[in-house]
Parts: C-alpha cells; sequence; structure tokens
C-alpha cells in the first residue's frame, strides 16, 4: 500500500511539473518599437487561434541597448522594430539568432529577409510622391528627376538626416555612387521650396496651402490622413494631393520595413518562431494592411483599398542591408552639401 501512495505521489506530482512546464511555454515575450494599439490586433488575434499569450513589453527608445543589457538573462523572446536599420543593428551586436523556417522563408521574399534567418520583414512602407493634384504626366516619375531644375523653389520635404530620407539617400547611393549622389542632393536641395524641416504629413499640408508642388513622404500616412485617423485637418489635406509610386531608373519603388528577430537568448524560442510564422499569414499580414496601411511583404495579400487605389507596388530590389550599411555615408553627403540650412 505505501509503494502505491508513493508511486501515485510520484506520478501526480510530475503530471503537475509536466502541466506546469506547459503553462509556463504557452507564452512568448515580445519587445518593440511599436505603438501597442498598432499590432495589439495581431496579437489578441493569435492568442486566440492559438492560446498563447503575448507579453508585450514597448520599449520607445533604446530597444537594442536594452536587450544588450539584459544578456543571457533577458525575457525577449521576439524583438520588433521599424527600420531596417535598426534589425541590422541587433544582428550585428549579436542579439538575434538565425532561424530556419520553411514558412518564413516561403512567405518573405528574399530582399526582405536575411539569408542565415537572422531578421525578417514583416511589412513594408515606400517612399512616395506627394503632388497637387493640377499636375499631369507623374506616372513615371523617378527619384532621379527630383533634382531636375524644371522643379525650382516646389518641391517640400522633411529632413535629410531623418532616417525616412537618410535611407533613401543611401539607397541611391548604393545604385550611383557618391559622386552622383552628392549631385543629386545638390539639385534636390536647389529645388527646395522652403527648408527641409517638419514631417511627412506637413508635405501634404503645404502642397494643400500652394507652398510647393511635390514633396517626398511615406505611403502609410496616405491611409492615416485620408482615413480621418489623424483628425479633419489632415483628412483636408490628404484628399487634396494626389500620390505617385515613383521609382528609381530602371528599378522600382524605394521601401523601408518593420521586421523581426528571435532574440538570441529567447527562453521560448519555439513560441517565438510560431509567433513570426504567424504573422506572415494571410491572416495577419492582412490584419497588418488594415491596422497600419502598410503594405504585406507576403505575396498575395491585398494592401488597404487606399493604397490599392494607387497602383500595384514594384519595390525596389536594391539589398536592405546594402542601404544600412551605408547610412551614415548617406548622412555625410546631406551634411555636406548642407542639405538641411
Amino acid at each position: 500500500m505505501l509503494r502505491l501512495r508513493c508511486f501515485g505521489y510520484f506520478v501526480g506530482f510530475s503530471l503537475a511539473l509536466g502541466l506546469a512546464g506547459q503553462a509556463e511555454s504557452a507564452e512568448v515575450n515580445l519587445y518593440t518599437t511599436r505603438e501597442p494599439g498598432l499590432i495589439r490586433p495581431l496579437l489578441d488575434a493569435y492568442t486566440a487561434k492559438s492560446g498563447v499569450t503575448v507579453n508585450t513589453v514597448f520599449v520607445e527608445k533604446g530597444l537594442a541597448e536594452r536587450v544588450a543589457a539584459e544578456g543571457a538573462r533577458s525575457s525577449a523572446d521576439v524583438v520588433m522594430t521599424v527600420d531596417i536599420g535598426n534589425l541590422i543593428e541587433l544582428v550585428d551586436r549579436d542579439l538575434a539568432q538565425p532561424v530556419r523556417s520553411s514558412v518564413l522563408e516561403a512567405a518573405v521574399p528574399a530582399p526582405l529577409r536575411d539569408q542565415d534567418g537572422r531578421w525578417f520583414a514583416l511589412s513594408m512602407r515606400a517612399r512616395l510622391l506627394y503632388a497637387d493634384k493640377a499636375l499631369s504626366d507623374l506616372n513615371a516619375a523617378t527619384y532621379e528627376s527630383l533634382a531636375d531644375p524644371k522643379w525650382r523653389g516646389k518641391i517640400c520635404i522633411r529632413s535629410g538626416q531623418h532616417p525616412y530620407n537618410t535611407a533613401l539617400i543611401s539607397a541611391f547611393l548604393v545604385r550611383h555612387g557618391a559622386e552622383k549622389t552628392e549631385s543629386w542632393l545638390r539639385g534636390v536641395k536647389a529645388n527646395l521650396a522652403r527648408k527641409a524641416a517638419g514631417g511627412d504629413r506637413d508635405v501634404a499640408r503645404d502642397i494643400a496651402a500652394d507652398l510647393c508642388d511635390i514633396g517626398l513622404a511615406n505611403s502609410y500616412y496616405v491611409g492615416l490622413m485620408r482615413s480621418g485617423r489623424g483628425g479633419p485637418d489632415q483628412q483636408k489635406w490628404g484628399e487634396a494631393i494626389k500620390v505617385v509610386l515613383p521609382t528609381f531608373e530602371g528599378g522600382g519603388t524605394h521601401v523601408n520595413v518593420s521586421g523581426a528577430v528571435v532574440a538570441k537568448h529567447a527562453p521560448h524560442r519555439e513560441e517565438a518562431v510560431k509567433l513570426l510564422e504567424y504573422l506572415v499569414s494571410d491572416e495577419a499580414q492582412a490584419l497588418y494592411a488594415r491596422a497600419d496601411f502598410e503594405y504585406p511583404v507576403k505575396a498575395g495579400v491585398a494592401a488597404d483599398p487606399m493604397l490599392q487605389a494607387l497602383g500595384p507596388l514594384a519595390f525596389d530590389t536594391t539589398p536592405l542591408v546594402e542601404i544600412a550599411r551605408n547610412r551614415k555615408a548617406a548622412s555625410l553627403l546631406a551634411d555636406k552639401v548642407g542639405f538641411d540650412n
């Protein structure tokens, strides 16, 4: 009898440990710079589908520094951020681990992921041309043409040192080299209607106010303005402009990405990979498109109707890693020509 009781106690204790282990594994920890309100619908959908709780830690600034400081004790499983430069920083600081997943590799095009599986893009934002509605013949617009003297005093743009523009300048640099990029920057600067400053939505505002005719801004602002999420004034700015998908000569439209890595010391690695796989599923990519007005990375998933109306996006395939690596050189060129002065 004693042996049976001991055996029963052992089985019960083992079962309790097993259940505790299952409960512990049924969660995943996400560190992110993305506003919680933007990604919460995706995470809630994942929890409803999988039963896995997603614990979110919002880190507005210094994400890589925080993960690095926590070291092997970090609870981060997935690290999600915006801008290819931030993703590459996580890799360069040895804060990401390689992942081999047929699901991720099938869903994310090769130019939008690391060849060793250390980072994956989850959505795209394109650098678009905002323009006065009275302008015509802009459908074949190129980034190179922004330096054309015909635009003298007619361009509005935010700071050349802002990451959105630094990435574009870096892409230009990778494609054309330093000499042509410097010449292009001088030409664009000569065409400015006002000092390079403000934000992307200010470009739409100033075009609506007839301060300038064209400018560059990110694609998701179109949705934010025209949907009314930014308020009635911004809705008017969004409706007052036409929006065009420019390209590089012989290339496509410049994009930047939001993306994620599996943290080097992820305590729930398997769940981390499963979360990434969900985020590139048809369901999650469609939610991204509706919630954030960003372009899905997965082929066959439609963008929000406001972006679809702009026409199909053929993104430029200049390697994102090369763009990230040349950001400093791009910033120095913008400073050399006094772009923001």
